[in-house]
């Protein structure tokens, strides 16, 4: 089993997308600001996109991280939030901390790279 798991709990790289309802408003970027300002707080590697974030760190770490969003966005007056998650760990090597959404993305880039590169 990998260093990071076995020491430090499961390290976890997720996906998520909070959706506040019930705002009465048509945008929702104020409240995703918000959870911005809790994901900064964390030292998490983070990266938004336009349907969610990619958030990555020990799994205790993460989902407390998306707890806390909740929390924040619930306290910025959202009444109702809806959240989809997707986590994924793994155990047979070391991710280095940061860097497991970026490995896979780059995974598949030198893919595409080598295809091209022998296509005629």
């Amino acid at each position: 089993m990998a260093q990071s798991a076995s020491q430090n709990g499961l390290y976890a790289v997720a996906d998520f997308c909070l959706i506040p309802i019930g705002t009465g408003e048509p945008s929702v970027a104020e409240y995703i600001a918000e959870c911005v300002r809790v994901l900064e707080k964390t030292g998490l590697k983070f990266k938004m996109h336009g349907y969610g974030t990619n958030l990555e760190g020990p799994w205790s770490q993460v989902v407390q991280a998306i707890h806390d969003c909740h929390a924040a966005v619930h306290a910025k007056g959202a009444s109702r939030i809806a959240t989809d998650i997707r986590i994924g760990t793994r155990v047979d090597r070391e991710i280095p901390p940061g860097t497991g959404n970026e490995s896979k993305v780059q995974r598949v880039e030198e893919i595409l790279k080598r295809a091209q590169a022998t296509s005629p």
